[in-house]
């Protein structure tokens, strides 16, 4: 067994998955002559200046930021190509019920429009601006490449993290 230095941001524990090393210094690495992962490395936090929309999701609880790379045709191909799934309700398609399985199944059956407590909001953004709530559906928005797109779960509140400068 070898014992290799790890002083990036991030170790491979296996395909797809990452953990913060911080002041890990050395783990041990098992020899192979397997051929290298071919997994795709995860989609960056924030997208770099000007590539992608940056989408952030804030589920109340927690707040998960991704990049959709490339030029999403739409704010819901900008949050699919992020790496979030979303449902809609029912009786309004095109209205965001559901995103990563929040509310579950449980709590919101996804058949009616949410009460206005209890809803996913559309938020757009330049970077380092202020969030802004939509104008339009995420299924019309055309959001820009270097832009910023959020979601909030709640009572029409943005996310509670600051726009990405």
């Amino acid at each position: 067994m070898q014992t290799r230095s790890l002083r990036g941001s991030f170790a491979v524990l296996s395909a797809g998955a990452a953990v913060a090393v911080g002041s890990l210094v050395a783990a041990p690495v098992a020899s192979s002559s397997a051929a290298p992962s071919t997994a795709p490395a995860p989609a960056p936090a924030i997208c770099p200046v000007g590539k992608g929309v940056t989408v952030i999701v804030d589920f109340g609880s927690t707040t998960t930021k991704s990049c959709a790379p490339g030029d999403p045709t739409s704010g819901l191909t900008a949050l699919k190509g992020a790496g979030f799934t979303y449902a809609f309700v029912a009786r309004f398609p095109g209205m965001v019920c559901r995103i990563n399985g929040k509310p579950t199944p449980a709590q919101d059956a996804c058949v009616v429009a949410p009460p206005s407590t209890k809803y996913w909001s559309y938020w757009t953004a330049v970077r380092g601006g202020t969030w802004t709530y939509a104008t339009v559906g995420a299924g019309t928005d055309n959001p820009k490449p270097g832009t910023v797109r959020g979601w909030a779960y709640g009572a029409g509140k943005p996310p509670a993290v600051a726009v990405p400068k």
